[in-house]
């Protein structure tokens, strides 16, 4: 009989692969110049970070996201058999997505905006992440140890917990939490793109905060812009022509 991997394996891991080969795509995407919010020369010259260290600083969170999702499998998993024997209904599993991500918004609203205005939290925490002034895809989950560990580890912890998924919806939930991540962070505005369609939290909503113009505004992450229209942190855009013939998003007043 074969080895079976059980779900809260593959909610552990399969996120981890998915960044990676999401990432992947908008690498090889990244030579579409006319999709592109900035030019490759402002990506070189404003970017604090190599991609070497990004690169680093990834994998080193995600070690943490391992961990933390192993402890956390398996203290709310019971037995593996009766996990895939009693899954919930499709209306009840939306209903947990959309929690989950309620939740999730929330949490990192909140935390984020405050990284943001505790000028010790920002200037020995958060800063890293802003560092790349110029998002790129696999930058997604760059940043500090402990905004990682805080911001999307404790996030997705809470979002688990409190929607009531069984690990096998985690799989999915936090596969697509990470779809959304890399694609706000892509730098890419690619036409057709479903996520564009659905969630006006996206690239340029995003791109829009790690300007300097912008690090007062849209904090929300990674679904909706909920309390950022709520609590006054909203900060539309409109997108023009560069002279380079790419794209760049430009704050608009309502």
């Amino acid at each position: 009989m074969g080895y079976k991997i059980s779900d809260e394996m593959l909610g552990t891991f399969v996120p981890v692969l998915v960044y990676w080969l999401y990432s992947g795509i908008y690498v090889l995407l990244g030579s579409l110049e006319k999709y592109r919010l900035h030019s490759r020369k402002e990506e070189e010259t404003k970017n604090l970070a190599s991609k070497g260290t990004v690169v680093k600083g990834v994998l080193i969170q995600q070690v943490f996201q391992i961990v933390v999702a192993i402890i956390l499998f398996k203290v709310v998993s019971k037995d593996e058999e009766i996990n895939r024997a009693s899954q919930p209904s499709l209306l009840l599993v939306v209903i947990q997505f959309v929690l989950a991500m309620f939740v999730l918004d929330t949490w990192q609203y909140f935390i984020h905006r405050y990284m943001h205005m505790n000028k010790f939290l920002y200037r020995h925490i958060h800063s890293k992440h802003h560092s790349l002034v110029v998002p790129f895809a696999y930058g997604a989950l760059y940043n500090h140890p402990l905004e990682g560990l805080l911001l999307d580890t404790v996030g997705g912890a809470l979002s688990f917990l409190i929607s009531g998924m069984t690990p096998r919806t985690a799989i999915f939930f936090f596969s697509f939490a990470t779809i959304k991540t890399v694609d706000d962070h892509c730098g890419l505005w690619l036409p057709g793109n479903p996520l564009h369609v659905f969630f006006n939290n996206n690239s340029a909503y995003h791109d829009v905060h790690h300007q300097l113009y912008g690090g007062k505004y849209n904090f929300s992450q990674p679904f909706f812009v909920v309390w950022d229209r709520i609590l006054g942190t909203y900060m539309p855009y409109s997108l023009k022509k560069r002279k380079d013939g790419g794209l760049e998003a430009r704050p608009v007043k309502e």
